[in-house]
């Protein structure tokens, strides 16, 4: 059965969902401990050194930790949170580090204020839900899509979600870029 409305209004409803559902598992922390075990384990093969990430909110899961045992000395290594554009809708990245001077953006989350804006080889992404062919759900703000269609070369994009977000039959939107790689808590799903 499916739900009545366009495609866009039933991942509308979906979002809303997903939100709620993550932020009531009971065993959220165990599976957050597990995702930074599997991304710290992949992040040993990589060889990017210029990393993006994001500042979690609503119950996301916190890469910062892994990264920042990543990039530990190795000076090379850095590591990028977004600056949200509202006037162009795309992204920057902009170094950041433990103890970071942070400020809020126009959305009210957190980025670094004041640091370098550098183009990262690898853009991690957080997921609210999944599905096959590398398909995410994300918050519809389409600032990473619009800012991965942008970038020349692409960056390598890696997802991360909880495996119980794991969403069958999800159908792709116009504008949706499928992620490189996807790790969950359960361990790679796809992807190199």
């Amino acid at each position: 059965m499916s739900l009545p409305g366009s495609a866009a209004d039933r991942r509308r409803a979906l979002r809303d969902v997903l939100v709620e559902l993550r932020q009531e598992w009971p065993d959220r922390l165990q599976r957050a401990a597990s995702l930074q075990e599997v991304l710290r384990v992949w992040l040993l093969q990589r060889p990017e050194q210029r990393m993006g990430a994001y500042w979690p909110i609503k119950g996301e899961f916190d890469p910062l930790p892994a990264l920042y045992r990543w990039s530990e000395d190795h000076p090379e290594r850095r590591i990028g949170l977004p600056v949200k554009h509202k006037d162009t809708g795309l992204l920057s990245f902009h170094v950041w580090y433990p103890g970071c001077p942070m400020e809020e953006d126009a959305f009210g989350i957190l980025k670094p204020k004041d640091t370098e804006q550098f183009e990262p080889e690898l853009l991690l992404v957080p997921c609210l839900g999944f599905g096959a062919g590398g398909l995410r759900v994300g918050y519809g703000g389409g600032f990473v899509d619009r800012t991965l269609r942008q970038r020349e070369p692409h960056p390598v994009t890696c997802g991360l979600a909880y495996s119980v977000s794991w969403v069958p039959g999800l159908e792709p939107l116009e504008g949706d870029r499928p992620l490189d790689t996807l790790l969950t808590d359960e361990g790679v799903v796809w992807g190199r």
